[in-house]
């Protein structure tokens, strides 16, 4: 019996779960239960309005929480270093699912983003981040010694294909997303710093270049630019943004209480329960919930920073990195834009905003980052 429960002891000893991280894992768990609170409180009236249950959009987010956890798991019983070798596989099935949602997606308020499965969704752009990020991990990891101007020029034409295809639908949020996390990626991988300046203004243009080229509807490019004076709309295209200032300011210190916002209850905020979700934390909660909850995500930005100082390749450094810079864009830019600061591009907030996808996404890169970090020394 003694040889049985030491042989137990040295098999834990050497396995990676003993490197397990439980802020890491903690963090997430208790947005996406704070997200779910959120996800209900938005939603109830106006379905009990509409005779629907209550509980449609929670029954929802629970099952993606849960298909996010799974996946979660999975990828990270799965040495990182055998993604790097399947990443090219996902990321050809990405670019075949990007392909086709412009033949066959749904199209929703001027974008053709998603595939409607039955009463689900599928946003192939959201998988885009992780499979981008392993390839071009892997990419510049093997060319880390010599990353001149051939090298990049390569490794732009692999982010290219995902984020012209992302804009031709178009969802110029997710292709930020993807430029700010290319960008920071390229950089940490040894890129010469005037290369960079090139990379940031090739950015700049193609972004400039969609909206002259007419890509966006001209509804769409009055929502991003009205962000600078609020005041001066004439055409309405503000007015989710307005209510989102009023909304998360009305909270106060403290906020009215789980339930009692008024804003909220009158469904004041559109699109309250995926890219305004950060409204109901600030209403309900106040400065004081609202707080917590960056807390929660910069604790995730610590742990993930940790996990690629640590990571003992630097395929695995740069993976951490590309989640790092993901989170990092998609929170400032969803808070920025539900308090004034950043134009409505259509983010959702990591773990908490409604929306299979990005759900499960967001989970699979904490799996990938806890990966790394489980092995850091195998």
């Amino acid at each position: 019996m003694a040889i049985v429960v030491s042989d137990r002891r040295a098999r834990l000893q050497e396995s990676p779960l003993r490197h397990l991280d439980p802020f890491l894992f903690g963090a997430p768990a208790l947005l996406a239960a704070l997200g779910t609170l959120m996800v209900y409180a938005s939603t109830r009236h106006k379905l009990e309005a509409q005779h629907l249950d209550p509980l449609y959009f929670v029954k929802r987010q629970i099952i993606a929480i849960t298909v996010g956890i799974v996946v979660m798991v999975v990828l990270m019983f799965i040495d990182y270093r055998r993604l790097r070798e399947l990443s090219l596989l996902g990321y050809g099935a990405t670019i075949l699912m990007l392909l086709a949602v412009l033949k066959v997606g749904a199209s929703v308020k001027g974008a053709q983003a998603r595939f409607d499965i039955g009463a689900f969704q599928l946003q192939p752009g959201e998988f885009a981040k992780i499979f981008l990020t392993l390839v071009l991990a892997a990419y510049c990891t093997r060319h880390r010694e010599e990353m001149g101007a051939r090298r990049l020029v390569v490794a732009i034409l692999i982010c290219a294909v995902p984020l012209g295809l992302i804009i031709l639908q178009p969802d110029l949020g997710t292709d930020v997303v993807l430029m700010a996390m290319v960008f920071t990626m390229i950089m940490m991988a040894g890129a010469r710093a005037r290369h960079l300046v090139v990379l940031l203004l090739l950015g700049l243009t193609v972004t400039v270049g969609a909206v002259q080229a007419g890509v966006l509807d001209q509804y769409q490019i009055d929502r991003i630019t009205s962000f600078q004076n609020l005041n001066a709309d004439k055409q309405g295209t503000a007015y989710n943004q307005k209510q989102s200032i009023l909304t998360v300011g009305s909270g106060g210190l403290t906020g009215k209480g789980l339930f009692a916002g008024s804003q909220t209850n009158g469904a004041q905020v559109p699109e309250q329960h995926t890219d305004f979700i950060f409204t109901v934390v600030g209403e309900e909660f106040g400065f004081v919930g609202s707080a917590l909850v960056l807390a929660l995500f910069a604790m995730i930005v610590w742990r993930t920073s940790r996990a690629a100082r640590l990571a003992q390749d630097p395929f695995g450094s740069l993976c951490c990195i590309g989640v790092l810079a993901m989170f990092v864009a998609q929170v400032f830019e969803n808070v920025g834009m539900a308090t004034g600061i950043m134009p409505v591009t259509g983010i959702p907030l990591p773990f908490m905003s409604y929306g299979g996808s990005s759900v499960i996404v967001s989970f699979a890169c904490i799996g990938l980052v806890g990966n790394v970090r489980m092995r850091r020394f195998s």
